[in-house]
């Protein structure tokens, strides 16, 4: 538990001054989530001009998880699972990805022909892939490889 309690009082001391040297007038709360298989270090971030800590299709938002990430493994020898979302985006991006997976897979029904999904990042097709999973007569896969990856939908 204290190791737990000292891994928390880290990454807030890690935020805060990150938020500090960006000069920006934000408040950032962290807390560890447990009831996973792997604790995940969740910190929510509340901004006025969140717009701007989340960037374009959230890279700042990612660039602030992967430092993060990479300081706390500096300062505790241990890789750690951490989730940094600004004003709930993640939760917002997440229920866009699954309306968009479900409009796709309904056109693909319908029209019985598959349809594609590009640009999508490795994540954003993991949370189409295991959102659709339980869906009857959909299947989807990945084909490609690095940047041009897509995701497609189609009938079973």
């Amino acid at each position: 538990m204290a190791k737990e309690n000292n891994l928390v009082k880290d990454a807030q001391v890690l935020i805060d001054e990150l938020i500090n040297l960006l000069s920006f007038d934000a408040s950032a709360a962290v807390s560890l989530d447990s009831t996973a298989e792997e604790p995940v270090l969740k910190i929510n971030i509340e901004a006025e001009d969140s717009g701007l800590l989340i960037g374009a299709h959230g890279a700042t938002v990612n660039a602030i998880q992967s430092f993060i990430a990479l300081a706390l493994r500096q300062k505790t020898d241990e890789w750690h699972t951490v989730s940094v979302d600004v004003g709930d985006w993640r939760a917002r991006h997440e229920d866009y990805l699954k309306n968009l997976a479900k409009q796709a897979a309904e056109r693909a029904v319908t029209t019985g022909e598959p349809q594609n999904l590009y640009n999508l990042t490795p994540a954003q097709r993991r949370i189409i892939h295991v959102y659709l999973a339980e869906e009857k007569g959909i299947k989807t896969e990945s084909l490609g490889e690095g940047e041009s990856r897509y995701l497609i939908i189609k009938p079973k």
